[in-house]
């Protein structure tokens, strides 16, 4: 039998999955992939990269991130904008923990728990959740990161 909690289970299976579709993107220097879930249910996915209709290339020549690339937990929220979903209450399942812009959208989105399995360099994210009262939870996975 399992010492990981059926929650813990749980959370570490949208991780791996978050991890493996992190693989569809088109970045170079970071893979981030993210999935949001509402009642056991996948309501949106996401994965950094360019906006709809742009050239799959997310760093420039001189292999910096273009400033137009989206983040994975922005493209899940917006994607999710675009249904008859509600993120009001989910879980966002992430493989990088999210920078602040990115933090904004995920309170104004009614997501209340951030479930990621690598902190950010930069902590401003974490610690604006937190302020907001949306629970954080950093699972190591031996998942390597996303990259080719």
């Amino acid at each position: 039998m399992s010492s990981l909690s059926k929650q813990e289970l749980i959370d570490r299976r949208y991780l791996r999955m978050a991890h493996i579709w992190a693989e569809n993107s088109y970045c170079i220097r970071r893979k981030v992939g993210a999935l949001i879930v509402k009642d056991k249910m996948i309501i949106s996915d996401g994965y950094n990269g360019t906006p709809t209709g742009f050239e799959n290339v997310c760093e420039d020549a001189e292999g910096n991130t273009k400033p137009y690339v989206l983040h994975a937990e922005a493209n899940a929220i917006t994607k999710v904008a675009k249904t008859n979903q509600s993120s009001e209450g989910a879980t966002l399942y992430i493989t990088a923990s999210p920078c602040i812009e990115c933090a904004k959208l995920i309170i104004q989105a009614g997501i209340r728990r951030v479930v990621y399995s690598e902190p950010y360099r930069i902590e401003d994210g974490l610690n604006l959740l937190r302020r907001a009262n949306i629970e954080t939870c950093l699972i190591e996975t031996d998942h390597p990161p996303a990259s080719e």
